[in-house]
């Protein structure tokens, strides 16, 4: 066994589900799910809100013993007369996938003009980023991106797979979930910090979508340091390059950069695209030394794990994830203080502006309270 694979215990994400995210972001209008009605019940009811159609097949038990090729192509003739879409995916599920059924003989039967992107794909792969590569190599055979795009995201799932296995959900046989330390005792840490006039560096790295939420930390760090006079002090990195990624992604990062523009948030440093989270710590740390080696506190949010402590020891480092199990992984790394945003990423699913974060929203009424007492004592 190569070092570092590890018999894993605790649930991961689903192979489906990462192919499923991936359709999205290629900007496919109907997903469907070949398999059993409740197959990734959760995530399709999800991405139903981020503005793709999710059907399924439904095979029931008849269809576990002799397939489900005519209903698959049945169904891709009715969504295609219901949905008029411009692009279809077709994901495949452990129960299709075992009984050995071909995407591609379907597809062919249902005779479609429109572009069909075929994922066969099980949940029983050790790493879910799989899907993610299955997904995207159909896509370079349906000529939905060109070489170069698949060429980019290997290395990317690659990376990531790689981050997850030093310090992620990988990195031990079991993790136990935590909500983190109390919001409003690390909020007020941070507060404490800000009035003693330490210089504070925020680094946004977070994963697509999930940058809506993590971009509010940023905000609010940036409002309460305009308050107590001391914004001079705040530097401000993020993964918002808007000329990377798959379409969706780019589009996030344009909205999450307008939005930073509108409340007058400077991003000193754009570290790289919504999708490059797994890439950016080298960036970071070279920053870090060249720049910012003299700066006293660090917020980073959105995946942490990825950023290395070679250049943060000196700093008093506060991270925010919405992952349960990475709070310990990041203690173990040296993080000081971790903050859980729990449902996080079901509630940045079909939005295009920043959306509240609950550690922004303590950071704010915290920061409010205080400056309220000191002008009544004064």
């Amino acid at each position: 066994m190569a070092e570092n694979d590890i018999s894993i215990i605790h649930p991961r994400p689903s192979s489906i589900v990462a192919a499923l995210y991936t359709l999205r972001d290629l900007n496919v209008d109907v997903a469907i799910l070949h398999g059993p009605p409740g197959c990734s019940f959760k995530h399709a009811r999800l991405l139903e809100e981020d503005g793709i159609h999710v059907v399924t097949t439904a095979l029931d038990e008849n269809g576990f013993v002799f397939g489900g090729r005519d209903e698959l192509s049945s169904l891709l003739c009715k969504v295609n007369e219901m949905f008029d879409p411009k692009l279809i995916g077709v994901v495949g599920t452990c129960a299709s996938m075992i009984i050995g059924e071909e995407l591609r003989e379907p597809v062919q039967d249902a005779n479609l003009e429109v572009p069909v992107i075929e994922v066969e794909v099980h949940a029983g792969y050790p790493n879910n980023t799989k899907g993610v590569l299955i997904a995207l190599e159909s896509a370079f055979e349906a000529g939905v991106i060109d070489e170069e795009e698949l060429g980019r995201q290997k290395v990317l799932l690659t990376e990531a797979t790689n981050v997850e296995k030093r310090h992620g959900a990988a990195s031990k046989e079991y993790l136990v979930p935590s909500r983190g330390d109390l919001k409003y005792k690390v909020a007020g840490k941070l507060i404490d910090c800000l009035k003693e006039g330490k210089k504070c560096l925020t680094i946004m790295n977070a994963k697509k979508e999930t940058g809506y939420m993590f971009a509010d930390i940023t905000v609010a760090i940036n409002e309460v340091a305009k308050e107590l006079g001391v914004d001079e002090n705040i530097i401000n990195m993020a993964n918002v390059d808007e000329n990377l990624g798959l379409p969706r992604v780019r589009n996030h990062a344009t909205n999450i950069m307008n939005d930073f523009k509108e409340k007058g948030v400077p991003i000193h440093e754009i570290i790289g695209g919504m999708d490059e989270y797994p890439i950016t710590g080298e960036k970071v740390s070279k920053l870090i030394a060249d720049k910012y080696s003299d700066f006293e506190l660090v917020v980073i949010t959105g995946v942490p794990h990825a950023i290395p402590m070679d250049n943060l020891k000196e700093m008093e480092v506060i991270s925010v994830t919405n992952g349960p199990r990475q709070v310990f992984p990041l203690k173990d790394m040296g993080h000081d203080h971790v903050v859980v945003e729990i449902d996080l990423h079901p509630k940045t699913l079909g939005v295009s502006h920043i959306v509240e974060s609950e550690f922004g929203a303590t950071m704010r009424e915290l920061a409010k309270d205080r400056l309220n007492d000191s002008q009544e004592e004064s």
